[in-house]
């Protein structure tokens, strides 16, 4: 007996500590069914209710109303919502009324694919949740830029943004972020094809801590605001995928952001060897680059990249580029030796 209360005392949650740590949030759920001992002991640790995991669920906004319904999950800091199915302005709403105060430590925010929310809901759940740090609502045609102004009048801390394909919202909402999130460290703004340079020129402008910027198929954006990219010390992950008005001055310029260790210019169909080279020249750092269908660009940048990233390439695709001539695994291999992969864009 003596034995049996030592283990239930001393050794169960010591193990459960270190297994937990683990477990998904459906297995931890689980193991609280267990015993008495093993509820208790997990129950104790609030560091293991900080995420709630509604991917892909269907009934998500039921289950999340009554999740945040239990004490254990009062301090609840991630949401993840992606894709959940029936999530829309009435549950969060439902959220807010019911257990709105369970969502004052919320950090991260997870609405991807959520597409029945509309500027409302936004209105509802920034509301809520003031600390907020991370926010995605990628893919929402719903959402405008009366959403983006209810999203940094409630949250002030925001530090990453995903925004992509949220093709309803304008400049407005670029200046709104580069006016009120500058301290950001991420952007995703892929296809919001009412972006102009307006709106990306205030970003450039205001947000010198930006690390990372997706300006994916963003086909109006000129050759002026590409060059004020420069203007960010920290960049490190960049997607022009699609920069079609992008030019070897623009990319000229771009060269000067050297901490880049990674830069997507799959269809940048202006760019030639000039820019890349320059690329070569002033981001010793790169780790991944995709010249993916550029026509413009030869055997020649590949040597200078080689003088110049050879010890950091790990990736790089030359895929459609007709003009490059020792493009094989083997020939890339004996320019770049920690090549792993060759492929970014399918």
């Amino acid at each position: 007996m003596a034995a049996e209360t030592i283990w239930n005392k001393e050794t169960v949650p010591k193990v459960m500590k270190i297994v937990s740590t683990r477990l998904q949030q459906r297995d931890l759920i689980t193991l609280l069914l267990v015993n008495p001992s093993i509820h208790h002991t997990l129950l104790s640790h609030p560091s293991l209710w900080l995420v709630l995991d509604f991917h892909e669920m269907s009934n998500a906004g039921d289950r999340l109303v009554s999740a945040l319904s239990l004490p254990r999950y009062r301090n609840v800091k991630h949401i993840n919502l992606e894709f959940a199915q029936d999530i829309e302005d009435k549950q969060l709403e439902n959220v807010k009324s019911k257990c709105g105060d369970s969502l004052l430590d919320l950090e991260i925010l997870n609405l991807n694919g959520c597409q029945r929310i509309s500027d409302k809901g936004i209105e509802v759940v920034t509301d809520t949740c003031p600390k907020l740090k991370v926010f995605s609502i990628y893919w929402n045609v719903r959402v405008t830029d009366v959403g983006i102004t209810h999203l940094v009048k409630n949250c002030r801390f925001v530090v990453d943004l995903n925004l992509s394909g949220c093709k309803n919202i304008t400049d407005k909402s670029l200046h709104l972020v580069a006016d009120n999130y500058q301290e950001l460290e991420s952007l995703n703004i892929t296809r919001c094809i009412k972006m102009t340079d307006s709106g990306l020129q205030r970003i450039l402008l205001n947000c010198s801590s930006l690390q990372t910027l997706n300006l994916y198929a963003l086909s109006t954006l000129t050759d002026e605001a590409y060059k004020m990219i420069s203007r960010l010390p920290h960049l490190r992950f960049l997607d022009l995928c699609g920069a079609q008005n992008l030019t070897d001055d623009g990319l000229s310029c771009i060269a000067r952001c050297k901490n880049l260790v990674s830069l997507n210019l799959t269809w940048c169909v202006q760019v030639s060897d000039v820019g890349v080279i320059a690329i070569a020249q002033g981001c010793r750092s790169l780790e991944l680059l995709s010249l993916f269908g550029i026509l413009g660009v030869s055997d020649r940048c590949l040597e200078v990249l080689s003088s110049f990233c050879s010890n950091t390439l790990t990736t790089l695709d030359v895929n459609g580029c007709i003009n490059i001539k020792n493009r094989s695994r083997d020939q890339l291999l004996k320019l770049f030796p920690n090549l792993m992969c060759f492929k970014v864009h399918s």
